[in-house]
């Protein structure tokens, strides 16, 4: 027997039939941006760093896994691994590419003058080449300037603040690194003007670390170590070899003097990388790289291990540690 249905009925039945497809649409997410983010070192050694990153990029709205996915890769110091990696991220099509250092950032720019690049470390981006100017970057990487080269005569200032009796300053870094080498030359320059004489080493793979501190130990009095991926990998071997040595160290990583070296003096990372987030939002939201200025530190760190101290047998001004941003002891 029919059953008779009252308009009411039909009207509720037909709104939730015309509903379904509503629902159905709504339960298959949008597409997430990706960022791709090429670590030079490991993921545990950076943690402040990426934990920076990834805190202001919620602040800006972007919630990893809910509107942005970030695929992390870890060179682990291997900066040859580099391009691989890169190719991994344009064959994703990832939509912005970010890193640190400037072999990376290199060759990102090698594998894509497609995809934005950010870094939020680089040591010198024009001197590297990596930008047309901090101005108008062109192309297609723009970021932060570490203004390594820059900080070389502050850090030998305060060395002599340390050791105001030193005459003989040993250089080490990789020259494997563009920004290295330029560091490395204004080292010597800034530390010939003020009459020092100065001894270097190149290194170029991790083996030459020990042969360095056994090179320059007789030939220095205190030891600056220019940073880079290859060198922030090995820093704890740096140290205690150095420390062996009877060498202060002078560093531009907070992280080396964490590790046991003497003293460092640079710009904050987790500042940098904060602002690196400001970056990426601005490049999703449509900006293009090419009109965004590479931007310069603000904050400048020095850092002091007096453990290390005492094991030289160092007694630290106290002015200068009544400077100091982070007094390890």
């Amino acid at each position: 027997m029919p059953v008779a249905i009252g308009r009411r009925e039909v009207i509720a039945a037909l709104g939730g039939a015309a509903a379904w497809p509503l629902v159905a649409g709504a339960q298959q997410p949008a597409k997430l941006p990706i960022i791709g983010f090429l670590g030079t070192n490991t993921r545990s050694s950076r943690r402040e760093w990426t934990d920076a990153f990834t805190q202001r990029l919620r602040e800006l709205g972007w919630i990893e896994g809910r509107t942005v996915a970030i695929e992390y890769r870890w060179a682990e110091g291997q900066l040859e691994r580099s391009a691989e990696i890169v190719a991994e991220f344009v064959r994703r099509k990832v939509d912005v590419i970010v890193t640190h250092s400037a072999e990376p950032v290199s060759a990102a720019k090698q594998a894509t003058s497609v995809i934005p690049i950010v870094f939020t470390v680089a040591a010198d981006p024009l001197g590297s080449g990596l930008v047309a100017s901090l101005t108008r970057p062109g192309g297609n990487a723009t970021g932060l300037s570490l203004q390594a080269t820059d900080l070389a005569g502050k850090r030998i200032e305060i060395l002599r603040e340390v050791l105001p009796g030193f005459r003989r300053l040993g250089i080490v870094g990789n020259v494997g690194a563009p920004a290295a080498i330029l560091e490395m030359h204004e080292a010597q320059t800034a530390a010939n003007a003020v009459g020092l004489a100065t001894a270097t080493f190149e290194l170029r793979r991790t083996n030459d670390i020990a042969s360095a501190i056994d090179a320059l130990k007789d030939r220095a009095d205190v030891l600056y170590v220019v940073s880079d991926p290859l060198v922030s990998t090995n820093r704890t071997r740096f140290a205690i070899l150095a420390v062996g040595a009877r060498l202060p160290t002078m560093h531009g990583f907070r992280e080396h003097v964490e590790a046991g070296g003497l003293v460092s003096y640079g710009a904050n990372f987790p500042a940098l990388f904060r602002r690196g987030a400001e970056y990426v939002d601005k490049i999703l939201r449509g900006a293009k790289a090419a009109d965004l200025p590479v931007e310069q530190p603000t904050k400048f760190d020095l850092t002091i291990n007096l453990i290390t101290a005492k094991a030289l047998g160092l007694t630290m001004p106290p002015m200068l540690l009544a400077r100091a941003d982070e007094v390890i002891e």
